[in-house]
């Protein structure tokens, strides 16, 4: 629902954008700014990430993932292609965090596990647009990306028997998504929508092969959601 709402909001913003936009007949902001070559700028964002978990037996009780909303930055390189293509590099620093529920537990101490993460990614993407439209431009992007995760406790001792969830550090995944680019006079706006999904597990399981943590798991993958304002 939550993330409804803000599709929601990032459309009514969109079409206030484009009606004033077609007011009559617009007059052309930086109207050279997609012949440069090269083209720099940077991007605010929110996110939401969420865990998709696959079973080695199903036992009727999913662990259960309480999502909270993070927020990411970072920068842009744009290499032009042609006319409808172009090339992105957009390294940035993401942080979010996840409760986890895991069934067959009475204490709540033993149930829950808080998951902060803090990741630095390194996506290199392909965005395709259409023609311009007065001073606004529909487009699509997807691509590959690779992430460190600087709060994996990968290398700890500890494990859920001491209180301590695990991930791995190196996450690859891909991403989709689309926006519109609004030319204002002075600069480039860019909001736009992104789904994240990690093709590698990123369980460190329990020295316990029986863990009641994480001995059902057989992988661990992340999904989440971007919510991303570029300014370039």
């Amino acid at each position: 629902m939550k993330n409804l709402l803000i599709l929601f909001g990032l459309i009514v913003l969109s079409n206030n954008f484009a009606n004033a936009q077609f007011g009559g007949e617009p007059i052309l902001n930086l109207q050279n700014e997609d012949k440069k070559f090269l083209n720099w700028g940077y991007y605010l964002g929110f996110n939401q990430y969420d865990f998709q978990f696959e079973y080695k037996e199903d036992i009727g009780r999913d662990i259960l993932v309480d999502k909270s909303f993070g927020f990411n930055v970072g920068l842009i390189g744009e290499l032009r292609i042609n006319e409808f293509l172009d090339a992105r590099f957009e390294p940035g620093l993401l942080y979010t965090s996840r409760t986890l529920g895991f069934p067959g537990f009475t204490s709540e101490a033993e149930a829950i596990r808080e998951v902060r993460s803090t990741y630095i990614r390194f996506p290199l993407l392909i965005k395709a647009s259409t023609r311009r439209i007065g001073n606004w431009k529909p487009f699509i992007v997807g691509g590959v990306y690779t992430s460190i995760n600087l709060g994996s406790q990968e290398d700890s001792l500890d494990d859920n028997s001491s209180g301590q969830f695990r991930m791995k550090q190196n996450v690859y995944g891909y991403e989709l998504g689309f926006g519109i680019d609004f030319y204002t006079e002075y600069f480039k706006f860019t909001p736009s929508i992104r789904g994240v999904f990690a093709l590698t597990d990123e369980l460190v399981p329990d020295a316990d092969p029986n863990s009641p943590w994480t001995g059902n798991i057989n992988a661990m993958r992340t999904r989440g959601i971007f919510i991303n304002f570029t300014f370039e």
